[in-house]
């Protein structure tokens, strides 16, 4: 890779880290409360006297709930200010976590993870607004690695965590943990976050904001309702279709109309439009993958929820790995080109998993889960870096509910598919489902989808990669400038730098 950046990269600024480290305690909580729960529902189901149907809706209720008020944020952020916004998401998402702890109920705990649901959704993008304009154009790199450490992570040792609590404490106790974490969390925004004035929202796109939250909620409803039903019932074809149309609807009114609730035309960013298309492909190759691996370690090699945690670790060391290196790269060889690498790294990391037998070295899964981390390291935020770089700051506030939506409907989409085809696959076994030799070629047979996401996910990369060096030849010859559009004039360019650093 051909160095871009002449100049030498600027120290980040004190005050940067201490927001970067407040919005990353609120994303722990967000982003690890996706994936602690799932470990629980058969617990949930047998302490308050509920079917396994009716205690899905414990994870259904907070991904809906998640969906439906993500798209709203960017709007509120200007309206309310985005550090008085963050505030109360923190307060509704600790709060919400509280009442799930004391829930008597099925109903009850649904009911609370809904509340949980709507905090949880707004904690993530606001978050990313905050840093994003605090980070400036210099260390967007480096400040934005540092929030994909919770997403990277989460997957990983939330189940190894929601083990640990059920064994050793009580199911109330996945709920409760968030709490201190909460208030930590609020008392340091409190002391740490600048304070911002509400701007000029306009008026709210009331229209818009049902036919996206709406849409959105029923596309999720739907791929949840893949983990009890067939892939094409009723309860999950319909769902989807109505979602799809909706927000196709969505779309084309916000193209008609002057302040829409959401700002579509950033797609016609061939950077940004590459860089989301990267996050929600990965975000299905990620999520759906740490679905399927934990499931062979238990199934195929009879381990439990605390050792398949352990198991399933190495993919986090490789990723914490990945996250120090991502952000230096990106400055120094380009966000597009790191992407690319990371993305090739993922793909030839998944070629192990497509060989498991029922006696698998764990030496070899192991490592070939270190080499996926970085991989997913490498490519999840330096993609996410590359969308937000090339956009005006007054853009941000579109773009970041945007990227939100895209990774978990993509981690939606993967997990909803991969669970299918595993599902098949086992059912295709017939009598030799109990045999660990055909299941665990079952479960390899399921990582030829992976691949195939991961490298539909390294076609826009290379795209982000070939639009990066345009951008580098037409410049200056100082390499792309962090916060300038793609088709600016060089004045305009100049003048969207100032802006930025303003």
């Amino acid at each position: 890779m051909a160095r871009t950046a002449k100049a030498p990269v600027a120290p980040i600024d004190p005050h940067v880290k201490k927001v970067a480290i407040v919005i990353v305690l609120g994303a722990i909580m967000s982003v690890l409360d996706t994936t602690i729960v799932n470990v629980a529902l058969d617990t949930l189901s047998r302490d308050l006297d509920a079917p396994l149907s009716d205690i899905q809706w414990v994870a259904t209720g907070y991904l809906l709930s998640l969906a439906a008020v993500i798209p709203i944020t960017g709007w509120a952020s200007t309206r309310f200010g985005a550090r008085r916004l963050y505030v109360v998401a923190l307060i509704v998402f600790t709060a919400g976590s509280a009442l799930c702890g004391l829930a008597w109920s099925s109903g009850s705990l649904i009911a609370f993870r809904v509340i949980q649901g709507i905090g949880g959704g707004m904690i993530m993008p606001v978050g990313q607004m905050i840093l994003v304009r605090a980070a400036g154009p210099k260390n967007l790199s480096r400040i934005m690695s540092l929030i994909g450490v919770p997403i990277i992570l989460a997957p990983v040792f939330g189940p190894t965590v929601g083990g640990l609590l059920l064994e050793h404490v009580g199911w109330q106790s996945i709920f409760l943990i968030n709490v201190p974490i909460g208030v930590i969390a609020l008392w340091a925004t409190m002391r740490l976050l600048p304070k911002d004035l509400p701007g000029d929202a306009g008026k709210l796109d009331a229209i818009g904001l049902g036919l996206v939250a709406v849409g959105v909620t029923a596309v999720t409803y739907g791929l949840a309702e893949t983990g009890t039903h067939d892939l094409g019932s009723a309860n999950v074809v319909l769902p989807i279709v109505v979602g799809l149309v909706l927000v196709g609807l969505f779309v084309a009114r916000a193209l008609r109309i002057p302040n829409p609730l959401l700002n579509v035309r950033l797609y016609g960013n061939r950077a940004f439009a590459a860089a989301s298309l990267t996050t929600f492909a990965l975000g299905g190759a990620l999520f759906g993958a740490m679905v399927i691996i934990p499931l062979y370690f238990q199934t195929v090699r009879g381990e439990d929820a605390v050792s398949t945690g352990l198991l399933v670790g190495p993919q986090g060391i490789g990723a914490m790995v990945a996250m120090g290196m991502s952000g230096r790269l990106s400055d120094r060889f380009g966000a597009g080109r790191v992407t690319v690498v990371g993305v090739s790294i993922t793909a030839v990391a998944t070629i192990p998993f497509m060989l498991l037998t029922e006696n698998t070295s764990y030496g070899i899964t192991s490592a070939a889960m270190i080499f996926r981390g970085l991989g997913v390291g490498l490519s999840m935020m330096p993609a996410m870096t590359a969308a937000f770089s090339v956009l005006k700051p007054s853009e941000i506030n579109h773009a970041s509910p945007q990227l939100n939506t895209l990774q978990r409907v993509g981690g939606s989409i993967g997990v909803a598919v991969l669970t299918v085809v595993l599902q098949r696959n086992t059912e295709g076994l017939g009598r030799s489902a109990g045999d660990p030799s055909a299941l665990a070629g079952a479960f390899g047979d399921v990582y030829w989808w992976v691949l195939a996401v991961t490298v539909v996910a390294l076609i826009p990369a290379v795209i982000l990669m070939r639009v990066e060096r345009r951008r580098a030849r037409e410049g200056d010859g100082d390499g792309p400038a962090a916060g300038t559009a793609v088709d600016a004039t060089p004045e305009e360019r100049q003048v969207e730098k100032l802006e930025a650093m303003a």
